[in-house]
């Protein structure tokens, strides 16, 4: 999808023994930085990229005012799920839950919204843990097939949040960079129309 929209990362880019940050561009003043999903929001937001590509799940998780999300990608297509032990009692009404999550404002948001009060025990991944080792009740967490969870004795009970990739833009940057602005237009010219 970047090579459709005119940016062709130096050959660097692809090694991955590399442990290399930051890539030029073939025929391009601009660079290319790799950082984990959650610091891409971050670094758009505040202006330390102008431009970024991330998952609408770490979009709506921080909900930065600074940052604009222009164009659906259309890939990286899955959910963000709450998910409890098979045959738990899911019926008994709880006014008070422990929740694992990596995502801990939209799993309150999404609790907050069924009238529940979520304790959020924060973790960064082996999530499908939490339930069996008695650090949370239920998880909240990224879904595409559930092979995870089954194979860890969960299920997934609701969707909170249906997630693609999305190209996140610096709203300053789109408004005084022309490069940006265009950016964005071939993006969306890629998605219209798949090679």
């Amino acid at each position: 999808m970047m090579a459709a929209a005119g940016i062709v990362p130096e050959t660097e880019f692809h090694d991955k023994k590399s442990r290399a940050l930051a890539f030029g561009c073939e025929n391009s003043d601009m660079r290319i930085i790799r950082v984990r999903a959650f610091d891409v929001a971050t670094f758009v937001a505040h202006g330390a990229a102008q431009m970024g590509i991330v998952g609408s799940d770490v979009v709506e998780e921080f909900a930065y005012s600074d940052l604009y999300a222009p164009v659906d990608l259309d890939i990286g297509h899955c959910r963000l799920s709450v998910a409890e032990p098979a045959g738990a009692d899911s019926s008994a009404d709880a006014s008070h839950l422990r929740v694992a999550s990596k995502y801990p404002n939209l799993t309150r948001r999404h609790f907050e919204s069924l009238g529940i009060q979520a304790e959020v025990v924060k973790l960064n991944g082996a999530m499908e843990l939490a339930p069996s080792l008695g650090l949370a009740s239920r998880i909240v967490d990224l879904v595409s097939t559930g092979r995870t969870l089954v194979e860890n004795g969960l299920v997934e009970t609701s969707v909170i949040l249906e997630i693609s990739a999305r190209l996140i833009v610096n709203r300053a940057a789109l408004k005084t960079d022309e490069r940006v602005a265009a950016l964005v237009e071939r993006f969306r010219a890629a998605v219209a129309n798949p090679s």
